[in-house]
């Protein structure tokens, strides 16, 4: 069992997933702190001082509704989602790239001789066409 769980351990996606979860939570704490302390008091600046984390509390007590503080992880999630979008649009058209170019690669240049039994059968087709 400890093997299986080495080699499950050890494979290259399961590596690639850890490391891509401590990117995300660190990403993720750039992009809290982003909102926090520009995007929001930039908010609050523009509708005239109003804190949306403090300011929009229902309830009383313990028992309160926190709707300014959903409004922010809103934004926080938005921010995320946009830029993972933007890296993997970029990724999408490096790899476009890349397989032209192996495509473009791997065409094979005809020969003089397969080009002129092409240019013959393009000419026998003319000919039947007639």
């Amino acid at each position: 069992m400890w093997k299986d769980f080495k080699e499950f351990a050890m494979k290259g996606n399961v590596i690639d997933l850890a490391v891509a979860v401590v990117i995300g939570a660190a990403f993720g704490k750039i992009v809290t702190s982003l909102v926090e302390n520009i995007i929001m008091p930039l908010v609050g600046m523009l509708t005239g001082g109003i804190d949306l984390t403090n300011e929009w509390k229902f309830g009383s007590g313990e028992a309160q509704i926190a709707l300014g503080v959903f409004v922010q992880s809103i934004i926080d999630f938005i921010i995320i989602a946009f830029a993972i979008f933007m890296a993997l649009r970029l990724l999408t058209k490096l790899n476009r790239k890349k397989e032209a170019e192996v495509v473009e690669e791997s065409t094979p240049e005809l020969d003089t001789k397969e080009e002129l039994l092409k240019e013959i059968r393009d000419l026998l087709k003319n000919e039947q066409a007639k």
